[in-house]
């Protein structure tokens, strides 16, 4: 078969895909035309970008192969400190620390950067009882030291406890108080015939009935909360042991006769109102309240109010503290119609009466020195401390005419 000459009649495309065009053969005198579906025109710009691309890709290819850490400013070193800063122990007992990022009604999820998340359950979220762990302040965002209790073995998780941690701070700080014999406040959660149990720092303690100063019935003190002081402190044997008589008696060291304290109203009885003036109960008998008749406390008092009283009496032994607010009234009948003004003006009316109180001691000593001539010293008439001279008769006294002393 003899070859064909070629012959173009012509190339009609765009810069880069053309329309289908046509080529011409020529044989002789004959024409035979062939379609072209489609053509690509590449120009000169295009090589030289094409070759540009090819020799960036071998350079990299050449760096990645000789000096592959060439320019980049993260060293293996770097990696290494990475890779550190994020392992840990996952043995039970090993501390951890997590971000809480989600919650639900049974517990927390928390990132410890692990192959798989960590759970909170919601027993183990606090020392306190609570229903849900955003009672306890575990909410998403939160990071916080965590202790490791277990294992999932269906997926490898492990499993958290805040409260254990928060268990054994509880006992170092009740053994620091302890040791600084201080007084705290516990509330009453329980009772039974040898005392009352007392909830403190999280933890529960007993208070044996021997340490309680109130002679109330114990069944009262429930919910109710008492200073205590710490007797004996022993976290290997779980035996928190207090006492509110030794509270107490810090207390009462500072209740002089005309002090004037803030207390609150505890309950109302027909003979006056109990007020906690604190941790200690006194009674504000109805005849102190106001100089003017008061027939019904209710009408003055109510439980839970605050207000300013004065110690008018305090006996250690039994623990009774008397109260009053009638002292304390700058004009009569004000605690009835302005109990305002009288906490306003309390303790200037309690410097009046205290100053009176003096006045009628140094009166009784006088009297004493005036039958005591062996002291060496007198009350003149005009009240001066002086020398002791007897305006007695020489002959002394005629005790014939003095009255039998009679029961008052």
């Amino acid at each position: 078969m003899a070859s064909l000459p070629l012959q173009f009649s012509g190339l009609r495309s765009s810069p880069l895909f053309s329309k289908p065009s046509t080529w011409t053969l020529s044989q002789s005198h004959k024409r035979v035309s062939i379609p072209i579906l489609n053509s690509i025109a590449i120009t000169n710009a295009q090589n030289k970008e094409r070759v540009k691309l090819k020799q960036l890709f071998d350079e990299a290819y050449e760096r990645c192969r000789t000096a592959p850490m060439e320019g980049v400013s993260f060293t293996l070193q770097d990696f290494t400190a990475a890779l550190d800063k994020y392992d840990f122990d996952s043995e039970l007992g090993t501390k951890i620390k997590g971000t809480v990022f989600y919650t639900d009604a049974n517990g927390a999820v928390v990132d410890v950067t692990a192959k798989s998340s960590a759970y909170l359950p919601l027993q183990e979220a606090s020392i306190r009882r609570v229903k849900h762990v955003e009672e306890a302040g575990i909410v998403a965002g939160l990071k916080e030291e965590f202790l490791i209790i277990g294992e999932n073995e269906a997926d490898d998780s492990l499993i958290l406890s805040l409260r254990s941690i928060q268990y054994d701070l509880a006992w170092e700080r009740c053994k620091q108080l302890l040791a600084e014999d201080a007084v705290v406040k516990g509330k009453i959660v329980g009772v039974n015939r040898g005392g009352v149990v007392a909830e403190l720092e999280g933890l529960r303690g007993f208070v044996p009935l021997s340490q309680l100063s109130t002679n109330s019935d114990v069944e009262e003190l429930l919910d109710k909360e008492l200073p205590l002081k710490f007797v004996e402190v022993d976290e290997e044997q779980s035996r928190l042991v207090l006492s509110n008589r030794k509270a107490i008696a810090g207390n009462q060291a500072q209740l002089g006769i005309g002090s004037v304290v803030t207390g609150s109203v505890q309950s109302l009885k027909p003979y006056g109102a109990f007020i906690d003036i604190g941790g200690i109960n006194g009674l504000l008998h109805v005849s102190q309240i106001s100089h003017d008749r008061v027939t019904d406390i209710s009408t003055v008092l109510q439980p839970g109010d605050i207000l300013k009283v004065m110690i008018l009496s305090h006996d250690r032994e039994r623990g009774r503290v008397s109260l009053s607010t009638k002292k304390l009234e700058p004009t009569p009948g004000d605690m009835i119609r302005n109990p305002k003004l009288v906490f306003e003006k309390a303790e200037e009316m309690a410097q009046t009466f205290r100053q009176r109180i003096a006045q009628a001691e140094a009166m009784a000593r006088a009297d004493m020195l005036k039958f005591q001539p062996e002291s060496g010293l007198t009350i003149s008439s005009d009240g001066i401390l002086g020398p002791f001279t007897s305006d007695l008769p020489e002959e002394g006294l005629d005790l014939s005419e003095v009255p039998p002393a009679e029961e008052s």
